[in-house]
């Protein structure tokens, strides 16, 4: 589970840099900077259910190992 919310984090922040990029470089005139901070949420709103569901079905615990 680890993992999955390492590589989760990861593509959170690359898209959130892509989006930096687009408004870098596209200067306003297209949406793709809309359209990777939308892909932002999404991954975003993705990483919080699955730790929710993680954490329901026993494989995130709230004891310190």
């Amino acid at each position: 589970m680890k993992i999955v919310a390492i590589v989760f984090i990861a593509l959170i922040v690359a898209s959130l840099g892509s989006a930096l990029y687009y408004l870098v470089a596209d200067r306003g005139q297209s949406n793709r900077m809309a359209k990777a901070l939308a892909i932002r949420v999404g991954l975003s709103i993705t990483l919080f259910l699955l730790l929710m569901a993680g954490y329901y079905f026993g494989f995130i615990t709230d004891r310190i190992t």
